[in-house]
């Protein structure tokens, strides 16, 4: 008996051992990232990059680059991070946002981009994977070109595929909390891939990853709701007269989405005369029209200081100055007496063109490619910010109840946004927010970030959290480091903001 036990005893031992070793630390080697060009030092952490394929029969390959955490990755949050578009790049999130470094470009011709360690990452307090997704987006691909033509629900579904895989890579972090994050059109992307995670959970399915809660930056969440935003934005930020507001209100009935009669058009067609020229992006940002750029540089250097000062940002790389033309990504304009659904309105958009050389010379390095074992060949071809190569369909309806659906299982909702910021402006999320109808439990107040006020928050039962984040744009971390660091690590600890 005695000896039937120390058998089973070093059986067990062998056994923990082997678990200790193979499962802890079973991240694919052939995914490391040894070196980076422009990078002089060592990584912060360990980086993974490659290819996860969630389609077989059509070789559809989705691209990611994880970043393990700077602090104590074995026990510290997994996050998915998620640009939107649709069709955008999380290279975006990872270069210009909250990645491990600060790109400092090249002052000449002679010199070259530089890495320098980012202090406010995201990676100081947690693990991040930031996916392209879906395929035909940034580095990731299929060979079959029919998955080009994608929509909310099989980017959902290809992305929660993409998730049972990756963590069967990395069996090591399923233990860990995850979370799902990202901003624009990951509006809808977040909540569309939490549901499907969550019903994945229920069911039983294999790897069971150890979902909490999800964070959505100037999230795209409901026609109406963002339809409806920008006007009273624009009055709030002393873009239009109170007259005009007035005006538009009385004439369109507080329906600015979907104007019902040619007087509401009328003063509608006021409000984009009124804002015509301006950084839909971020309203203290200058706006840049295409050859007019290098005048409008110029005279910017020649403003006085407090003006120049608006925006900064602490990094090495300055806020992207955004080149574009008209664009209204959220009041369907009337044609002929028919008002186009929300899908051929994101079809018919044209993305906004923006200054993002130092992302778009380093993706397409040859040396980086490589580095970062990413597809260099046509299947890929150039690496874009955002993409013209999808076709994609908003086929899952309002966000709304899949908020509802979540917060009322117990996951933590945090919904964030950058005040100034008029492509999803903070006035529509505040005010999906307070739809849903859940009791407030920490009434509408300032937080800080050392030492200042940062924004105003407001707390609603079931763990669902609005945010306010004070003079930022539409990408809040590229704007507000800081502060971004600090909302984002009280959030995943589950402590207050």
């Amino acid at each position: 008996m005695a000896k039937t036990s120390l058998i089973f005893y070093n059986l067990l031992v062998f056994y923990s051992f082997f678990s200790y070793v193979f499962l802890t630390h079973s991240a694919p080697q052939s995914a490391l990232i040894t070196q980076l060009p422009s990078l002089s030092g060592s990584f912060p952490s360990k980086h993974y990059s490659g290819y996860v394929t969630v389609d077989e029969s059509h070789g559809k390959n989705l691209f990611y680059y994880f970043v393990e955490s700077e602090g104590n990755p074995t026990k510290d949050p997994v996050v998915l991070w998620l640009n939107g578009g649709p069709g955008c790049s999380s290279f975006d999130g990872f270069v210009y946002e909250h990645g491990p470094f600060n790109f400092e470009a090249a002052t000449t011709k002679e010199t070259v981009l530089k890495l320098h360690l980012n202090p406010n990452s995201w990676s100081k307090v947690s693990s991040v994977i930031y996916l392209d997704s879906p395929a035909g987006v940034g580095l990731s691909y299929s060979k079959n070109e029919t998955d080009y033509t994608t929509g909310d629900l099989k980017t959902a579904s290809d992305t929660h595929s993409f998730l049972l895989k990756w963590f069967e890579l990395y069996p090591e972090f399923l233990s860990n909390p995850f979370f799902i994050a990202g901003e624009s059109y990951a509006g809808v992307y977040v909540p569309t891939l939490a549901s499907e995670v969550v019903k994945g959970i229920d069911a039983g399915v294999k790897p069971v990853l150890n979902f909490k809660g999800y964070l959505v930056g100037n999230g795209v969440t409901d026609p109406e709701f963002d339809g409806n935003a920008l006007v009273p934005f624009a009055h709030g930020m002393g873009l239009i007269s109170d007259e005009l507001f007035e005006e538009a209100q009385k004439e369109c009935n507080g329906n600015y989405y979907n104007p019902m009669n040619e007087t509401c058009n009328s003063k509608l067609a006021e409000v984009d005369e009124d804002i015509d020229g301006l950084n839909i992006y971020d309203i203290l940002e200058p706006c840049y029209h295409g050859t007019e750029a290098s005048e409008n540089m110029a005279v910017n250097l020649r403003l006085p200081s407090s003006f120049r000062e608006l925006g900064e940002t602490d990094r090495y790389l300055p806020v992207r100055k955004r080149i574009f033309g008209r664009a209204w990504p959220f009041r369907a304009p009337v044609r002929d007496g028919i008002v186009p659904t929300w899908p051929q309105l994101l079809n018919s958009i044209s993305v906004p063109c923006m200054d993002d050389e130092i992302a778009t010379s380093w993706l397409n390095n040859p040396a980086v490619r490589k580095a970062i074992h990413a597809e260099e060949g046509s299947l890929v071809g150039d690496w874009q910010l955002c993409t013209n190569k999808i076709q994609f369909h908003h086929d899952a309806g309002s966000m709304i109840k899949y908020h509802k659906n979540l917060t009322a299982r117990g996951y933590r909702a945090l919904i964030f946004s950058g005040d100034h910021d008029m492509c999803v402006p903070y006035t529509g999320s505040e005010a999906w927010t307070r739809s849903v109808g859940y009791k407030v439990v920490d009434k509408w107040r300032p937080w800080t970030s050392g030492g200042q006020v940062a924004g105003y928050t407001q707390g609603y039962e079931k763990n669902l959290t609005f945010l306010t984040i004070k003079g930022a744009g539409h990408t809040v971390p590229e704007y507000k480091p800081r502060e971004a660091l600090d909302f984002y690590s009280r959030f995943l600890a589950g402590k207050p903001i």
